[in-house]
């Protein structure tokens, strides 16, 4: 049975993840301070090949298009200096890559939600994520958990392991803000939600008629525990129990179900290899109309790979909607560095639509192709 009440449980959740460590996770502390400096130079103990195999190339974009793996060596030059000047020492490797994968809708839809906390924010209902955790850490999984590892770690950030999925950032809300406030039209739109996590910003657009939308996260575990059962959550499934027993009605709801999750794919994986996947998949691809994704420019070291999975999955009429921090204290990254490194590479323009003073200092910015072909 799924549970519905708005609630925090971070004291319990401290208590339950105490004795994996020295110190507890603090589930909503800030992006901007939740990565020690010491965390800046740690790295997987595996070690890992820095190539990565070339992506088609898309002869829309004309000369500007690059491989889709590694940084050029312009980019790489672009981001040494870009860390010098923020006194961050350089990475002696590149973190591993996580191959991508989809995943599949479970049939049993109600058993996603089951011992599960439901919260409700404006319009969207959401998992309780320290329930989650909380849970979690309990069970034992053929991989890594990476809840153990984020406790053990004292952070809610490891490169190449965890990039945060199990924890809604502050960003998502101001877009989701920015969706009501500018009318976003989401109608009839294929749209991405990349780094989504809870998934919010892909439900929004769901809920708002979209042609198709994809969700990524670079966990598998997110995507399995908190972002397909937020979807489920969002659908009409809850109001079955509102239905009686009306065989005629249980089915026109199951129908409506379907159809939704029909318009919904799961991926995880790291962004060149999700790329992969999708652009060599049997399926047609039909680029995004619009790509959602929040907070997820915190690493220097990721604005190549971002930057060429925009290019070759946006359509070229497309924008993308981003979300972030001014700056993000010990691992250097900001929105000020990734406009930078967007204008050096002239692909992309980028207007701000909007700056957020209340605490840390945020920005919603939109990037369009400058010379769509």
């Amino acid at each position: 049975m799924t549970f519905q009440f708005n609630f925090t449980i971070e004291d319990h959740l401290e208590n339950e993840l105490t004795p994996l460590g020295e110190g507890s996770l603090t589930p909503n502390s800030s992006k901007a301070s939740s990565v020690s400096e010491s965390q800046e130079d740690k790295h997987r103990d595996t070690a890992c090949s820095t190539e990565q195999p070339d992506l088609p190339q898309d002869p829309s974009r004309g000369p500007q298009s690059v491989g889709i793996t590694a940084p050029s060596q312009d980019t790489l030059s672009s981001l040494d200096a870009a860390n010098s000047s923020l006194h961050l020492e350089p990475r002696e490797k590149q973190p591993c890559l996580r191959l991508a994968k989809e995943h599949s809708v479970p049939k049993e839809l109600k058993k996603v939600l089951e011992n599960k906390v439901v919260e409700t924010v404006p319009g969207l209902q959401h998992l309780n994520v320290p329930v989650v955790k909380t849970i979690l850490l309990k069970e034992s999984f053929p991989g890594e958990n990476i809840v153990s590892k984020s406790v053990s770690s004292h952070s809610d950030l490891i490169t190449g392991v965890y990039e945060g999925g199990l924890k809604i950032w502050e960003c998502t809300f101001d877009l989701l803000a920015y969706f009501e406030k500018a009318q976003v039209n989401f109608a009839g739109k294929k749209v991405l939600d990349l780094g989504c996590g809870s998934g919010l910003l892909g439900i929004r657009a769901l809920k708002g008629r979209a042609k198709e939308v994809h969700f990524q996260d670079y966990n598998g575990m997110v995507i399995d525990e908190v972002t397909l059962p937020n979807v489920v959550a969002n659908s009409a499934l809850e109001d079955e129990e509102n239905d009686g027993h009306e065989p005629d009605v249980k089915r026109r709801r199951k129908s409506e179900v379907a159809r939704e999750l029909g318009k919904c794919r799961f991926f995880s994986g790291e962004w060149s290899e999700f790329c992969k996947l999708v652009l060599t998949s049997d399926k047609l691809f039909e680029k995004y109309d619009l790509i959602l994704t929040s907070e997820t420019i915190y690493n220097p070291d990721y604005y190549g790979t971002l930057h060429q999975t925009f290019l070759r999955l946006l359509d070229e009429n497309g924008r993308v909607l981003l979300a972030s921090k001014a700056h993000y204290f010990g691992v250097g990254g900001g929105i000020h560095l990734f406009q930078k490194f967007v204008e050096e590479r002239n692909i992309f323009e980028t207007r701000t639509l909007e700056i957020i003073d209340e605490g840390l200092k945020r920005f919603l910015i939109e990037m369009t192709f400058k010379y769509p072909s």
